[in-house]
């Protein structure tokens, strides 16, 4: 049975559009603040060879380095200020959820509500300043070791990468926190969609002219272009689909009337994480590819070249990581958004029960069972998604950026913010109804 949001938003008027003053000024701030952040990925910290690394990216375009590149809309290749993107708080993050679930003091701070998260996001704001200056530190001694260093000192050079990196990755982690508080839909997802669709453009010009001039073929381009529809009709396909639980509610005598009893559902998506665990796995491979592949440059040495390709999508080694990290992080953010247990216990607090399962620790131990394969099945989708797509577009040597993991991220944070919108619209529409009944009450 639909709910009443979900017959709302079927029959819902968009020209209530023009009279959601809120939701226009939520929209117009994001805008800007994406604006902003292009911008930003277009202002270079000093003392590096811009030829060298056009010339680098440009050979690394297929890997996982050309996709952390995508991810900062090509701030890295240009060494902007904001290289780093919100990767570093990405990091973060999965430190502080993952201690969040094993250390008692996080645990507590998590119990105690808005005061609590609070805290917990200031703690992971201080550790997203630890890890930027470790990899800023990092990415500058892989320059220096690459040789595309301009300045004098490494010393100056040195501090002030760190300087303009913790600069600017703490911008754009202060720009995601005021998108998701004054705009609309996830400030994290849209700050590195935004830097995906950028690079689009580029991408589809390099496989036009690869056709022109021979080197990609007109079936396999028809191929690619299949693929593509294929990829973005799965992710919509499975983000959609759900495993609705029924749930049966019996009568209830509350004073001197009585309740009827009624059936509803529990809803369960196969990919409750969304984009997230490719986001994590790409943001704790990037940087040690990148000092690999930055080394391979400098370091004829033959087991840093070898580990410099086998670290390239269609490579066991990158396959097996990758695929790896991102089974590991669905099932991680999955345990963290669940609670079997709470959700039973609020089911049996409610009167509500599930047929043929026993209220309390039967339903906790059902829903269990049930999340568990769910997420299984969501893992492998994912891992799936994210790996055989691009491998094979890394076979055919055209840009990643038509690759599962892209396509991903731009769909779902795409289907997220259009979702917000609508329930912006659904709450303008409630706002509108109350108030002409109260207006009909008054006369």
């Amino acid at each position: 049975m639909a709910s009443l949001s979900e017959k709302i938003s079927s029959g819902m008027d968009f020209s209530a559009f023009s009279k959601a003053k809120d939701l226009q000024k939520r929209l117009l701030f994001t805008l800007f603040a994406l604006i902003v952040f292009r911008l930003g990925t277009y202002i270079p910290f000093p003392g590096t060879s811009r030829g060298f690394l056009k010339e680098f990216f440009s050979e690394n375009a297929g890997g996982l380095l050309g996709m952390f590149n995508a991810f900062t809309g090509g701030a890295l290749e240009r060494m902007s200020i904001m290289a780093l993107n919100i990767m570093p708080y990405i990091s973060a993050s999965i430190v502080v959820q993952l201690g969040a679930s094993i250390l008692p003091s996080l645990m507590a701070l998590k119990k105690e509500g808005e005061s609590g998260m609070r805290k917990i996001n200031q703690y992971t704001r201080y550790l997203t300043v630890l890890i930027t200056i470790v990899q800023a530190f990092f990415m500058a001694k892989a320059l220096e070791s690459a040789g595309v260093v301009t300045m004098s000192s490494m010393a100056l050079f040195e501090l002030s990468t760190v300087v303009s990196l913790l600069g600017g990755t703490m911008f754009v982690v202060w720009l995601g926190e005021q998108i998701t508080s004054r705009g609309v839909g996830n400030g994290a997802s849209l700050i590195i969609m935004i830097g995906i669709v950028a690079g689009i453009p580029n991408a589809l010009v390099t496989i036009l002219e690869e056709n022109k001039t021979g080197a990609l073929s007109g079936l396999t381009l028809i191929a690619l272009l299949v693929l593509t529809f294929a990829v973005i009709y799965l992710v919509v396909f499975v983000e959609m689909a759900q495993r609705r639980i029924p749930v049966q509610y019996p009568k209830r005598q509350i004073g001197n009337r009585i309740m009827q009893g009624a059936n509803s559902h529990l809803p369960l998506k196969i990919n409750p994480t969304g984009v997230m665990p490719p986001i994590f796995a790409s943001a704790i491979l990037a940087i040690p590819v990148a000092i690999v592949q930055f080394s391979s440059k400098s370091d004829p040495s033959e087991w840093v070249s070898q580990l410099a390709i086998w670290l390239t999508p269609g490579q066991w080694l990158y396959i097996v990581v990758f695929g790896f990290l991102i089974m590991f992080f669905t099932f991680f953010y999955t345990g963290l958004q669940s609670n079997p247990t709470e959700t039973a216990e609020n089911l049996k607090k409610q009167g509500g029960f599930i047929a043929g399962i026993r209220p309390g620790k039967n339903t906790a131990d059902y829903l269990d069972y049930v999340i568990s394969r769910l997420t299984l099945l969501g893992a492998i989708y994912l891992a799936a998604l994210c790996i055989l797509p691009e491998t094979l577009i890394a076979v055919l040597g055209v840009p990643f950026f038509l690759g599962g993991t892209t396509l991903l991220i731009v769909v779902s944070v795409i289907m997220d913010t259009v979702s917000q919108i609508q329930s912006h619209l659904i709450a303008h529409q409630y706002e509108g109804l109350i108030k002409k009944a109260k207006l009909k009450g008054r006369l």
